[in-house]
């Protein structure tokens, strides 16, 4: 096997850069592509790595995809490195969103990002569903952890199972499991690589944790004061600017404490914050909640980006002495500020002793088994998006998005079409169809 270089600062800031124009699908499908890019077409990071990543993050609130980003380029270069991916990964969809948002508010609907809109959907749910597929092959390994897969989608689809109860529940289970039948759920975890299925990467399986990702209590506590202070200070400075009782006070608080106990992502957060935001704020109507949903499912970035969305709304309904344009900017870039800075403080403070439990034999098995749990959550993932793409609004089936849908899949397959192309077809794809159309 050829040995792997390690990618420059500039390598990964060029594929950060890319990584946010291009991670559509909401965190199943940025799941789905850092792991093709990172993993099995670069091999920056092993299998097991990027699974032990995974599953912390997947316990922290907030956006675990781009936490997960944070990890890894934190991981590769340091600090700097986590900040840099973390951010590219919001930046270009901030930006994308906010103009989106502006000619929603401004306009109303436009038909012509819409019939992009209408194309880059299936190609999302192909992507999400090639995930599921290749992260499933690498990480059930023996028919226990297929099951808990399996009763994790069942839980969460059909039973409506909160999120963190499945997690919770996988951890246990493969806690006691691995006390009592080791053999079934230790060497089959993912976490480790099978005998034969070894590939070299730059963060490797048998690879000592870097130096900066050794824990220190005194740099846990410079973590906490500098990104504490980083976290509050522009929402303070608004309210000793506009006053407490002003939109863009509230907007910055009401989307700190959220980003504090937002476990589960975007899919379980969404309806607390959707209650909030319209009957008690009133920043916005239902059916404007609705639309910037759709908004944020089809463009890059996390799907809670459409917190910004809500940020934007409220400022442009309720400006309190400000022009409606500047205050819905502000408004958009505080909920942002508020949701995503926090990411960075969990990861650079627990990523450290996540590290070292890497060779905690105690908890291989537990992880194993939360691995398995997550498969099951992406795969509800691709399916909810996967009925809304192609039954929209509970009518008959869409032909189209069915056909971008199954040549996008297969292309990926079979033919290892790149992500890029894959969703830029897709969406010229949709403009053309829908031209033809009407």
């Amino acid at each position: 096997m050829e040995p792997i270089r390690a990618p420059s600062f500039g390598e990964t800031f060029r594929f950060w850069l890319k990584l946010g124009f291009i991670s559509f699908g909401g965190p199943a499908g940025q799941i789905a592509i850092m792991q093709t890019e990172l993993v099995e077409r670069r091999r920056w990071i092993s299998q097991s790595r990027f699974l032990h990543a995974l599953n912390f993050c997947m316990f922290l609130p907030g956006p675990e995809a781009q936490q997960l980003a944070i990890y890894i380029g934190w991981l590769l270069h340091k600090t700097w490195g986590g900040i840099v991916a973390g951010a590219l990964f919001v930046i270009p969809s901030m930006f994308v969103l906010w103009g989106l948002s502006f000619v929603y508010a401004a306009y109303g609907n436009v038909p012509w990002i819409a019939a992009i809109f209408y194309g880059l959907k299936p190609a999302v749910f192909a992507i999400v569903a090639f995930a599921v597929l290749r992260i499933g092959r690498k990480a059930l390994r023996n028919p226990i952890l297929w099951a808990i897969a399996a009763v994790s989608f069942a839980g969460i689809f059909f039973l409506k199972v909160p999120f963190p109860i499945i997690i919770l529940g996988a951890g246990i289970i493969g806690f006691i499991g691995g006390k009592l039948a080791p053999a079934v759920f230790s060497s089959g975890e993912g976490h480790g690589p099978l005998p034969g299925d070894r590939e070299l990467s730059v963060l490797d399986d048998e690879g000592e944790a870097p130096e900066h990702a050794k824990p220190s209590v005194s740099r846990a506590v410079r973590l906490c004061i500098i990104w504490g202070l980083l976290w509050w200070a522009p929402i303070l400075a608004l309210g000793f600017w506009r006053g407490w009782d002003h939109t863009l006070f509230q907007e910055g608080l009401f989307f700190a404490k959220a980003a504090m106990v937002t476990f589960g992502g975007a899919y379980a957060v969404l309806p607390y914050v959707a209650q909030q935001a319209v009957e008690h704020y009133h920043w916005l109507a239902p059916g404007q909640m609705m639309d910037g949903l759709g908004l944020a499912e089809t463009t890059p970035g996390p799907l809670i980006m459409v917190l910004q969305f809500v940020g934007f709304m409220g400022g442009w309904s309720r400006p309190m002495g400000l022009s409606p344009l500047f205050a819905a900017t502000l408004g958009a870039f505080i909920t942002t500020w508020a949701t995503f800075v926090p990411c960075f403080l969990w990861i650079f403070l627990g990523g450290p002793r996540i590290e070292r439990l890497r060779w905690n034999k105690s908890i291989t098995s537990t992880l194993s088994t939360v691995t398995a749990a997550v498969v099951g959550v992406i795969l509800n993932l691709a399916v909810w998006f996967g009925l809304h793409v192609l039954f929209p609004e509970g009518k008959a089936i869409d032909w189209f998005a069915l056909a971008v849908g199954v040549v996008a899949f297969f292309g990926m397959l079979k033919f290892k079409w790149n992500v890029v192309p894959v969703v830029l077809g897709s969406g010229g794809a949709g403009l053309i169809y829908q031209l033809i159309a009407h």
